[in-house]
Order: structure tokens, then sequence, then C-alpha cells
């Protein structure tokens, strides 16, 4: 910060330093110097005006020119006679008091600059006193004891299933090394904010009865450029120590950004050192690394690669059944009398942690109106509270989810039917997977973007209109057109990108438009499925099409 207050001082002198000298260049001297014969026959003739000495010269102006003449050579005198011009004399002193003050500036700027100067080095000097006695400082990173387990957390059962052998290896590990097995040695939790992946991850050490290391990835970026590093390092040191052990990364994509573009030396290096704590653990170490994130496409993606975060499960908001069990844990110690099926139902879009912050506004309206119980007309009132509050959370009218279940439906018959692998799909999003492969070709390209048109497609088929809801879906398509134009050349001929995408994208819509014409009423037995459910798995979809087809 004083590092840059002292380059605008430096540029500020030097600003000043060139106006004075235009200022200079446009007054300087431009008099015509004459002899002392042609001022005497202007001076006779009358035609001197402005006449002023400075110095050893006479000034005077004559028409539109200046001239200047040795004073010396004139009388003075007759010229006081002889002419109506009173001639100016300046002050002596004035010219001397300019240079006075002006050196005067420039030794405050001076002394001003060496304070700063000072000042700054002083600082740079605290800072490494304070950055020595941080590395000196006790570590205060300590391993909680987790008391929560899988039955404190409702509506996760899909994560519960995928996480059961990372626990049962924590618990067992010498079942799994004996039979040369390798356990991820990290899992990734993805997913919007509120969900509970925190809560997730203590409940996994809860289960596995380990210790549990939490961090958030915030508490990396340090101010002193190493500090993050060594962070890390105690964290795995202490980890390793305690193992078998969890170690816990909340908001990990806080370090774990993509590196280049905007360089952050600290951040890097915190990253690189993550990195290599976990490419050092060895197969029997007893430590996992579970990390969470809402933006796995900002990722590193050496964070990504096989060897680091193996597993990747996707929490997603949880669907109408879910919801209940969750409503139903958060009024466990609340007298109230209400329609749980009614409740979930009119929370769509809810995160785990919004159902919280429901279940306790009602709970206090219902206490400041003198009930002794929590009722379902207490949920109608806080509703919108919540809705509205710091972040609007998405909801739907009954004629939207009309809407969006035949949108999704058209997109989950489609994938399933070009094999483009999804887990889930319903009203509030899908978990596309990104392609495993290497090397991709055209036609999976090319079946991605049908997928990702085939829910506008079925909204002009059925509804005859299109609606807002395909944007994302648009733009994923037109992304991957580009990739197969300008990086992969999957076209007929180079040149004019932006035809071939067209004619990518065209090929693609009248493609899509005949299978869900063709597969209507399968999609719309699936709408009507979405609806009740609000989430169909891949499996689902299987049947659902076996019945039909």
């Amino acid at each position: 910060m004083e590092v840059s207050k002292k380059n605008r001082y430096i540029i500020a002198f030097s600003a000043l330093l060139v106006v004075l000298l235009l200022l200079f260049a446009f007054l300087r001297d431009r008099s015509h110097l004459i002899d002392a014969r042609t001022a005497q026959n202007l001076i006779e003739n009358s035609l001197v005006e402005d006449a002023k000495i400075d110095g050893a010269y006479l000034y005077f102006r004559s028409g539109t020119e200046r001239y200047r003449v040795p004073k010396d050579a004139i009388d003075l005198k007759e010229l006081y006679k002889t002419t109506a011009v009173a001639v100016k004399e300046p002050n002596p002193y004035l010219a001397d008091l300019i240079t006075i003050g002006f050196l005067a500036l420039l030794v405050i700027y001076l002394l001003r600059w060496a304070r700063k100067n000072r000042e700054l080095k002083e600082q740079q000097l605290n800072e490494q006193i304070q950055f020595a006695s941080e590395l000196q400082r006790p570590s205060d990173i300590k391993p909680m004891v987790s008391n929560i387990t899988f039955k404190d957390v409702a509506g996760i059962n899909d994560v519960k299933e995928e996480l059961e052998e990372i626990i049962d290896f924590l618990r067992h590990p010498g079942k799994y090394l004996n039979f040369g097995i390798r356990m991820p040695r990290g899992v990734l939790l993805v997913g919007p904010p509120g969900v509970g992946k925190t809560l997730i991850a203590k409940a996994v050490a809860g289960e596995a009865g380990v210790p549990f290391f939490y961090q958030s990835g915030a508490s990396f970026v340090q101010i002193y450029v190493g500090m993050g590093a060594k962070r890390v390092r105690e964290l795995f040191k202490r980890a390793k120590a305690a193992a078998p052990a969890i170690v816990f990364i909340d908001e990990i994509d806080a370090v774990g950004k993509a590196r280049g573009g905007m360089r952050n030396d600290e951040r890097e290096a915190t990253l690189n050192q993550l990195l290599t704590e976990m490419d050092g653990f060895e197969d029997s170490s007893g430590v996992i690394v579970i990390a969470a994130t809402n933006k796995i496409e900002m990722l590193d993606d050496a964070l990504l690669r096989p060897g680091r975060f193996d597993r990747r499960v996707y929490v997603s908001l949880p669907n109408k059944e879910e919801r209940k069990s969750i409503l139903k844990i958060y009024l466990a110690n609340k007298p109230y009398h209400l329609d749980l099926d009614e409740i979930a139902q009119m929370t769509v879009g809810f995160s785990g942690a919004a159902l919280s912050s429901l279940v306790n506004e009602a709970a206090i309206h219902a206490l400041k109106s003198g009930k002794k119980v929590i009722e379902g007309e207490d949920f109608l009132a806080v509703k919108d509270k919540v809705l509205l509050g710091k972040r609007k959370i998405l909801t739907y009218s009954e004629e939207e989810k009309r809407i969006q279940s035949a949108y999704q439906a058209a997109k989950a018959v489609t994938a399933y039917w070009l094999d483009v692998d999804f887990d889930k799909i319903g009203l509030l999003g899908d978990n596309f997977q990104r392609s495993e492969k290497e090397i991709v070709s055209k036609t999976d390209m090319m079946n991605r973007i049908k997928v990702y048109l085939a829910g506008d497609a079925m909204m002009h088929l059925h509804f005859n209109e299109h609606y807002t809801n395909a944007a994302n879906d648009l733009k994923e398509a037109r992304l991957i057109a580009r990739d197969m134009v300008e990086h992969y050349s999957m076209v007929d001929r180079f040149g004019a990108a932006a035809a071939e995408e067209e004619k990518i994208l065209m090929e693609a819509k009248s493609d899509v438009e005949s299978f869900v014409a063709r597969a209507e009423e399968g999609i719309m037995r699936l709408a009507d499925e979405i609806i009740r459910r609000e989430t169909v798995s891949r499996e689902d979809v299987k049947e659902l099409l076996n019945e039909i087809f």
C-alpha cells in the first residue's frame, strides 16, 4: 500500500516538472533584439507600448511585435520625456522570491518522500519480524471429535451409499490393505450452497469414529508469503499423526482456482503445497481428504486428476421426500400440528439450510401469535420472508412445474437414448457428467448438443412456445459447437467459424426435433413422474422407456 503511495508522489513530482518545463517553453523570451538606433526611432515616433525593464534589457511592444534593447544603450530619462508610456520596473526581489518558494516546495516534498520511505522500511521490517514470529507460533490446527452421524442428516441417501465404503475403510483399513485395495485419497463434495456438505463430512467422521480436521479454503490464503503453504504442511502432518483421520477443506475453490491469468504467487504456492501433500500420501496413511465446493468448474485441473480427488459426490437440492425427512429433524424438539407432506410440497427449491431457517421463522411466528404449537399457516406466513431474504431461492408455480417437468423430461429421454451419462434429473436441475475420455468423438459432442437442445425443442412441439428456462442449455450448446469448430476443426471447411457453428447447431436441432416428436408420449409420462417425485434417476428413465417401447 505504501509503495503505491510513494509511486504516486514520484509521478506527481515528475508531472510538476513537466508542467514547469512546458510553462518555461511557452513563456520564454520571444522578443526581437534590436539596436539602439532602431529603438530610438520607435521611441521618437511614439510607437512604443508597454515598456518595462527586466534585468539588463528594456522590453517594449510596438504593434504586434515585441522588442528588446540593452537598457544602457537608451537614455531612459529621454524615454520618460518623449513617450507617454510609463516604464514598468519590476520588483527586483520577485524572481528571488519565486526561486526561494520553488526550492522550499522541493525541500518539503523531498522531506515527505524521505519520511514515507523510512516508514515503508519500518513497516517492511515489522512485517518480517511478524512473519518470523508467525513461523515460531504454535499451530492452532487441532482435530475435532464429531458427534454427528448419518442419523442426524436427512435427505442424502444416495450420498450415504457412496460414502459407506469410505467409512468402512476408516474403521477397518487392514481389511482393504490385505486385499490390495487403495481407497480414494480425496472425495470432492459438489453442490449448491446450503445442501449440507460440511454436515456430511462431519457425519462421515462421526460414523467412522475418527478425528476430523476442519479448514476453510480461505484460511490458507494468508497475508504473508509462504504462510499458506506452511499451514497446509502442518495440517497434513497433524492428520497423519492422528491417522486414521479426515481432513475436510470447505470452499476449496478459494485456494484451488485454476492457475494462470491474474497471478497470485501466494495462492499458487499454497495450491502447489496441497497437491504435493496429496501426492505424498501412502496408501496406508489412513488419511482421507474431503473437500467441498459449489464451483467445480473453477478448480484447477491438477486437483481433479486421478490420484487426488478420485471420487466426486454430487449433493443436489432435496426432493419432496427428502425435504419431509429434513423437516422432521428440525421439528423434532418443537411442538407442531401440521401436514408435513403439504409443507414439503410448497418448499420446492429449498436447501437443507433454507428449511432450517423456515422452521425457525415459523416457530418464532407461532410464539409471537401466542400459539402453543406450530401450524401450517405459520409456514405460509414466513415463507416469503425466507424466500426474499438475503438470497432468493428458486420456487415454481404449478404452471411452471408443468413446463419445467416437460423440459427436463425431454433432456432425460434424449440423454438416455443417445447414451449421454447422468445420475439424476429433476425439476431443479441435472448433473450431466463430463466425459472421462481423453479422446472424444464428433458424434459424442453432437449428442451432447442434442441433449441441451431437447428441452427447447419439446417446448416448441408441446406448448408451441419458447421459454427462458432454456437459456443456460442453449449457451452450453453454443460453447460445444464453438469448440468443435475453433479447437477441434470438426467441420467440412476451415474459416467462416460462425457459419460452421450455425450449421452444427441447425443439424443437431433438426435431429432432436424429429426425436422428441417420436418420443413425445414417453417424455410426457416421464414429466408426470418428475412432477410427482421431483427427481428421477437414469434407471427410472430406463424402466419407463422399456414399458413404452
